[in-house]
């Protein structure tokens, strides 16, 4: 199996330093990635997430809401698509088989319209209630704009499922390998889950979403996070015990089995400038310069 790592489009926060942690000053707005993977499988390609699609890049105010656009102002570039990214790469949209979420948030969701032959494969509590749409604030995460595809979606409820490395109710998707699973992660979303992907050297990588936004969540000793990105996490929050559950669960997961399992969020740009190896605005396939580290300790030494 081959992993890509798809930065699918930037979202660029108020509060610069604030958020991201590296940009300079709190006056401007930081960069976060979408991290999204693609990954070659004898089953077909394979998406976790999609981050945003074309029809968001040219109908955003059709589709997203005001608040989001405004508090994240996404970065508008065709080019960093996951279907045009694949293009990059010699693919075309009707070559992914399947897509698998780790929730339905619009910036994680938003490319489901662009390959509308795959398959999708979620948690059930997810989608009811992002279908709910039971408050104010679901109303501006969950776009049902966004969904053009649920005729193909394919759910998977709380009963049944195995255990991995201490996680139930851990789910393989239908038609794909034994090497991709679904592990419930709730808290961020009530349906949220991580995307675990065993590589050809026999170690997984486990994109866990947003379960936690910065690198520093994930550190063993002191356990860090910007300013920005704790409150924003906490505005988004859906149980806030299950998320703080799951980022010591995933703590745990990297003291005990690090040399096993390797960790990536949804959108810290530093986790995905390493695993990468270019920079955050490079689409994949492109040429370009590989990316300089900044400081990452990827075995969970602080930065």
């Amino acid at each position: 199996m081959r992993i890509h790592h798809l930065n699918c489009i930037s979202t660029c926060p108020l509060g610069g330093h604030l958020m991201d942690g590296r940009t300079p000053g709190v006056l401007t707005r930081g960069h976060l990635c979408c991290h999204c993977l693609l990954l070659e499988t004898e089953q077909g390609l394979v998406l976790v997430d999609t981050g945003l699609g074309l029809r968001d890049v040219a109908h955003p105010r059709a589709r997203l809401s005001g608040f989001f656009l405004a508090l994240l102002s996404p970065e508008w570039r065709e080019e960093m698509t996951a279907a045009r990214q694949l293009a990059q790469l010699g693919y075309q949209p009707r070559d992914v088989r399947h897509i698998v979420l780790t929730h339905l948030d619009f910036d994680h969701a938003g490319g489901l319209d662009d390959f509308p032959q795959a398959t999708v494969h979620l948690l059930r509590q997810e989608r009811d209630a992002a279908a709910a749409q039971a408050t104010w604030l679901d109303r501006q995460r969950f776009r049902p704009q966004q969904w053009g595809t649920r005729a193909n979606w394919r759910v998977y409820g709380a009963a049944g499922g195995e255990r991995w490395f201490g996680f139930d109710g851990v789910r393989q998707p239908e038609g794909l390998p034994p090497e991709v699973l679904l592990v419930p992660l709730p808290g961020h979303t009530l349906g949220h889950a991580g995307v675990a992907v065993r590589r050809d050297d026999g170690h997984w990588l486990l994109q866990a979403g947003d379960a936690y936004f910065h690198h520093r969540e994930m550190d063993l000793e002191r356990p860090w996070c910007t300013p920005g990105l704790r409150m924003y996490q906490a505005l988004m929050e859906k149980d806030r015990r299950a998320r703080l559950d799951n980022q010591a669960r995933l703590r745990e997961l990297r003291r005990a089995h690090g040399h096993e399992v390797e960790l990536v969020c949804g959108h810290d740009p530093v986790e995905f400038e390493h695993v990468s190896g270019r920079p955050l605005g490079a689409p994949a396939g492109a040429a370009q310069e590989p990316a300089r580290g900044r400081g990452f300790a990827p075995a969970g030494g602080r930065a």
